[in-house]
Protein backbone atom coordinates (compact mmCIF):
# COMPACT_ATOMS: atom_id res chain seq x y z
CA UNK A 1 0.00 0.00 0.00
CA UNK A 2 1.20 3.63 -0.57
CA UNK A 3 1.51 5.93 2.23
CA UNK A 4 1.18 9.25 2.28
CA UNK A 5 4.89 10.11 2.37
CA UNK A 6 4.99 8.83 -1.45
CA UNK A 7 2.23 10.23 -2.88
CA UNK A 8 0.66 13.32 -1.72
CA UNK A 9 -2.96 12.90 -3.37
CA UNK A 10 -6.11 11.38 -2.36
CA UNK A 11 -8.97 10.63 -4.27
CA UNK A 12 -12.10 10.22 -1.77
CA UNK A 13 -14.76 8.09 -3.06
CA UNK A 14 -18.00 7.61 -0.59
CA UNK A 15 -20.28 4.63 -1.40
CA UNK A 16 -23.32 2.63 -0.22
CA UNK A 17 -23.98 0.03 -1.89
CA UNK A 18 -22.40 0.88 -5.32
CA UNK A 19 -21.10 -2.70 -6.44
CA UNK A 20 -22.59 -2.31 -9.10
CA UNK A 21 -19.88 0.59 -10.44
CA UNK A 22 -17.13 1.56 -7.41
CA UNK A 23 -14.73 -1.39 -9.13
CA UNK A 24 -14.96 0.65 -12.80
CA UNK A 25 -14.86 4.54 -11.03
CA UNK A 26 -11.89 3.35 -9.22
CA UNK A 27 -10.05 1.53 -12.21
CA UNK A 28 -10.89 4.93 -14.11
CA UNK A 29 -9.64 7.18 -11.29
CA UNK A 30 -6.55 5.43 -11.02
CA UNK A 31 -6.37 5.91 -15.40
CA UNK A 32 -6.67 9.97 -15.03
CA UNK A 33 -4.99 10.59 -11.22
CA UNK A 34 -1.63 9.16 -11.35
CA UNK A 35 0.40 9.60 -8.19
CA UNK A 36 -2.95 9.85 -6.30
CA UNK A 37 -3.77 6.75 -3.51
CA UNK A 38 -7.60 6.27 -4.14
CA UNK A 39 -9.74 5.74 -0.57
CA UNK A 40 -13.57 4.09 -1.25
CA UNK A 41 -15.52 4.88 2.11
CA UNK A 42 -18.30 2.55 2.79
CA UNK A 43 -20.80 3.70 4.21
CA UNK A 44 -22.37 0.23 5.92
CA UNK A 45 -23.18 -0.75 2.41
CA UNK A 46 -25.06 -4.06 2.09
CA UNK A 47 -24.19 -5.44 -1.06
CA UNK A 48 -20.63 -6.02 -1.98
CA UNK A 49 -19.22 -2.81 -2.23
CA UNK A 50 -16.01 -3.43 -0.70
CA UNK A 51 -15.21 -6.16 -2.23
CA UNK A 52 -15.70 -4.33 -5.46
CA UNK A 53 -13.11 -1.36 -4.16
CA UNK A 54 -10.83 -3.57 -3.14
CA UNK A 55 -10.77 -5.97 -6.13
CA UNK A 56 -10.30 -2.61 -8.30
CA UNK A 57 -7.16 -1.63 -6.11
CA UNK A 58 -8.57 0.81 -4.02
CA UNK A 59 -8.04 1.53 0.42
CA UNK A 60 -11.14 0.94 1.99
CA UNK A 61 -12.82 2.30 4.98
CA UNK A 62 -15.98 0.62 5.98
CA UNK A 63 -18.22 2.70 8.66
CA UNK A 64 -20.34 0.17 11.30
CA UNK A 65 -23.55 2.06 10.73
CA UNK A 66 -25.00 4.17 8.09
CA UNK A 67 -23.83 7.54 8.75
CA UNK A 68 -24.81 9.96 5.08
CA UNK A 69 -22.73 11.74 2.37
CA UNK A 70 -21.03 14.14 4.88
CA UNK A 71 -19.96 11.88 7.07
CA UNK A 72 -18.27 9.60 4.68
CA UNK A 73 -16.61 12.52 3.17
CA UNK A 74 -15.70 13.78 6.49
CA UNK A 75 -14.11 9.88 7.47
CA UNK A 76 -11.66 10.72 3.84
CA UNK A 77 -11.09 14.09 5.05
CA UNK A 78 -9.64 12.72 8.42
CA UNK A 79 -8.17 9.73 7.06
CA UNK A 80 -5.95 12.45 4.17
CA UNK A 81 -4.85 14.69 7.16
CA UNK A 82 -3.84 11.74 9.70
CA UNK A 83 -1.82 10.30 6.96
CA UNK A 84 -0.11 13.30 5.32
CA UNK A 85 -1.96 14.02 2.23
CA UNK A 86 -1.43 17.43 1.13
CA UNK A 87 -4.32 17.22 -2.16
CA UNK A 88 -7.61 15.75 -1.93
CA UNK A 89 -10.38 15.04 -4.57
CA UNK A 90 -13.96 13.84 -3.74
CA UNK A 91 -16.14 12.30 -6.60
CA UNK A 92 -18.89 9.81 -5.59
CA UNK A 93 -19.42 6.17 -6.71
CA UNK A 94 -21.89 5.73 -8.82
CA UNK A 95 -19.91 6.74 -11.80
CA UNK A 96 -21.56 10.35 -12.43
CA UNK A 97 -18.07 12.32 -12.12
CA UNK A 98 -15.98 12.07 -14.94
CA UNK A 99 -12.49 10.94 -13.57
CA UNK A 100 -11.20 12.31 -17.09
CA UNK A 101 -12.04 16.13 -15.26
CA UNK A 102 -9.50 15.52 -12.23
CA UNK A 103 -6.35 17.28 -13.85
CA UNK A 104 -8.54 20.25 -14.52
CA UNK A 105 -9.86 20.56 -10.89
CA UNK A 106 -6.39 20.24 -9.69
CA UNK A 107 -4.63 22.95 -11.56
CA UNK A 108 -5.86 26.01 -9.80
CA UNK A 109 -4.82 23.79 -6.15
CA UNK A 110 -1.45 22.93 -7.97
CA UNK A 111 -1.04 26.90 -9.24
CA UNK A 112 -1.67 28.26 -5.78
CA UNK A 113 -4.92 30.01 -6.86
CA UNK A 114 -7.34 28.53 -5.06
CA UNK A 115 -7.68 26.13 -1.79
CA UNK A 116 -11.22 24.65 -2.96
CA UNK A 117 -12.00 23.87 -6.25
CA UNK A 118 -15.74 22.60 -7.46
CA UNK A 119 -16.51 21.00 -10.65
CA UNK A 120 -19.54 22.73 -12.23
CA UNK A 121 -21.94 21.15 -14.45
CA UNK A 122 -23.43 24.62 -15.62
CA UNK A 123 -20.15 26.55 -17.43
CA UNK A 124 -19.03 25.52 -20.69
CA UNK A 125 -16.89 22.92 -21.43
CA UNK A 126 -13.95 23.22 -23.97
CA UNK A 127 -15.38 19.64 -25.01
CA UNK A 128 -19.13 20.95 -25.06
CA UNK A 129 -20.71 18.57 -22.79
CA UNK A 130 -24.42 19.74 -21.62
CA UNK A 131 -25.73 18.00 -18.17
CA UNK A 132 -29.65 17.69 -18.71
CA UNK A 133 -30.90 18.69 -15.21
CA UNK A 134 -34.33 18.04 -14.90
CA UNK A 135 -36.16 21.37 -14.47
CA UNK A 136 -36.94 20.74 -10.91
CA UNK A 137 -33.92 19.95 -9.56
CA UNK A 138 -32.47 22.62 -11.52
CA UNK A 139 -34.68 25.06 -9.61
CA UNK A 140 -33.21 24.40 -6.42
CA UNK A 141 -29.90 24.24 -7.60
CA UNK A 142 -30.26 27.92 -9.49
CA UNK A 143 -32.03 28.85 -5.90
CA UNK A 144 -28.93 28.07 -3.61
CA UNK A 145 -26.38 29.13 -5.99
CA UNK A 146 -27.86 32.36 -5.94
CA UNK A 147 -27.76 32.44 -1.98
CA UNK A 148 -23.97 31.10 -1.95
CA UNK A 149 -23.27 33.48 -4.23
CA UNK A 150 -25.13 36.48 -2.54
CA UNK A 151 -23.31 35.02 1.02
CA UNK A 152 -19.82 34.72 -0.83
CA UNK A 153 -19.82 37.54 -3.19
CA UNK A 154 -18.54 35.44 -5.84
CA UNK A 155 -20.57 33.87 -8.45
CA UNK A 156 -20.97 30.20 -7.82
CA UNK A 157 -23.12 27.73 -10.14
CA UNK A 158 -22.96 24.32 -8.55
CA UNK A 159 -23.64 24.11 -4.76
CA UNK A 160 -24.46 20.35 -4.68
CA UNK A 161 -21.48 19.02 -6.91
CA UNK A 162 -19.61 16.59 -4.56
CA UNK A 163 -16.69 17.21 -7.47
CA UNK A 164 -13.86 19.18 -5.68
CA UNK A 165 -10.15 19.55 -4.98
CA UNK A 166 -8.72 21.39 -2.15
CA UNK A 167 -5.51 21.37 -0.09
CA UNK A 168 -4.19 21.09 3.46
CA UNK A 169 -6.31 24.52 4.38
CA UNK A 170 -9.72 23.39 3.48
CA UNK A 171 -8.98 19.35 4.35
CA UNK A 172 -7.89 21.09 8.33
CA UNK A 173 -10.97 23.46 8.22
CA UNK A 174 -13.23 20.01 6.93
CA UNK A 175 -11.61 17.94 9.71
CA UNK A 176 -13.32 20.15 12.62
CA UNK A 177 -17.00 20.36 13.70
CA UNK A 178 -17.55 22.90 11.11
CA UNK A 179 -18.08 20.52 8.76
CA UNK A 180 -22.33 19.95 7.67
CA UNK A 181 -22.61 16.30 8.33
CA UNK A 182 -25.87 16.08 6.62
CA UNK A 183 -25.86 17.91 3.43
CA UNK A 184 -21.88 19.21 2.52
CA UNK A 185 -23.45 21.65 -0.32
CA UNK A 186 -24.69 25.71 -0.37
CA UNK A 187 -23.42 25.43 3.26
CA UNK A 188 -20.15 24.19 3.01
CA UNK A 189 -19.24 26.64 0.60
CA UNK A 190 -20.57 29.71 2.64
CA UNK A 191 -18.04 27.72 5.50
CA UNK A 192 -15.19 28.14 3.43
CA UNK A 193 -15.56 31.26 2.58
CA UNK A 194 -16.27 32.27 5.83
CA UNK A 195 -13.11 30.40 6.91
CA UNK A 196 -11.04 32.26 4.62
CA UNK A 197 -10.40 29.55 1.86
CA UNK A 198 -10.06 30.87 -1.41
CA UNK A 199 -12.20 29.37 -3.83
CA UNK A 200 -13.12 28.72 -7.92
CA UNK A 201 -15.33 26.92 -10.15
CA UNK A 202 -14.02 24.88 -13.03
CA UNK A 203 -15.96 23.15 -15.99
CA UNK A 204 -16.66 19.70 -15.65
CA UNK A 205 -17.42 16.55 -17.09
CA UNK A 206 -21.00 15.05 -15.70
CA UNK A 207 -22.59 11.88 -16.17
CA UNK A 208 -26.23 11.48 -16.43
CA UNK A 209 -27.68 9.72 -13.52
CA UNK A 210 -29.64 6.60 -14.65
CA UNK A 211 -29.47 4.89 -11.07
CA UNK A 212 -32.33 7.48 -9.92
CA UNK A 213 -30.59 7.14 -6.49
CA UNK A 214 -29.25 10.56 -6.21
CA UNK A 215 -28.93 11.76 -2.68
CA UNK A 216 -30.06 14.88 -4.09
CA UNK A 217 -33.44 13.79 -6.25
CA UNK A 218 -34.22 11.30 -4.24
CA UNK A 219 -35.03 13.61 -0.91
CA UNK A 220 -38.36 15.05 -0.85
CA UNK A 221 -37.32 18.72 -1.97
CA UNK A 222 -39.25 20.56 0.85
CA UNK A 223 -37.50 18.80 3.46
CA UNK A 224 -33.87 19.56 1.80
CA UNK A 225 -34.68 23.22 1.69
CA UNK A 226 -35.66 23.48 4.97
CA UNK A 227 -32.47 21.35 6.26
CA UNK A 228 -30.21 23.47 3.96
CA UNK A 229 -31.74 27.11 4.70
CA UNK A 230 -31.60 25.81 8.50
CA UNK A 231 -27.35 24.94 8.19
CA UNK A 232 -26.78 28.14 6.51
CA UNK A 233 -28.57 30.13 9.35
CA UNK A 234 -26.96 27.88 11.19
CA UNK A 235 -23.28 28.72 9.95
CA UNK A 236 -23.78 32.38 9.64
CA UNK A 237 -24.89 32.47 13.74
CA UNK A 238 -21.53 30.86 14.50
CA UNK A 239 -18.08 32.89 14.69
CA UNK A 240 -15.82 32.39 11.46
CA UNK A 241 -13.94 29.64 11.66
CA UNK A 242 -10.28 29.28 10.98
CA UNK A 243 -8.65 26.59 8.86
CA UNK A 244 -5.53 26.18 11.37
CA UNK A 245 -7.79 25.69 14.01
CA UNK A 246 -8.77 22.28 15.10
CA UNK A 247 -12.65 21.56 16.29
CA UNK A 248 -13.81 24.81 17.03
CA UNK A 249 -14.54 26.22 20.75
CA UNK A 250 -18.04 27.41 21.65
CA UNK A 251 -20.33 29.42 19.37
Amino acid sequence: MAGGAERTGLVVIPAFNEAAGVGNVVTEVHRHAQGFDILVVDDCSQDGTRVSALKAGALVVTHPINLGDGAARQTGFKFARARGYRRVVTLDGDGQHDPRSIPDLLAPIDGGDADLVIGTRFRHHRDGAHYPAPWDRRLGMVFFAGVASLLTGQRLTDTTSGYRAMNERAITLFCSNWFPQTFPDADLLILAHRGGLRMAEVPALFREDTTGRSIHSGIAPVYYVFKMLLSIFVTLLRRRPRPEEGEPHGP
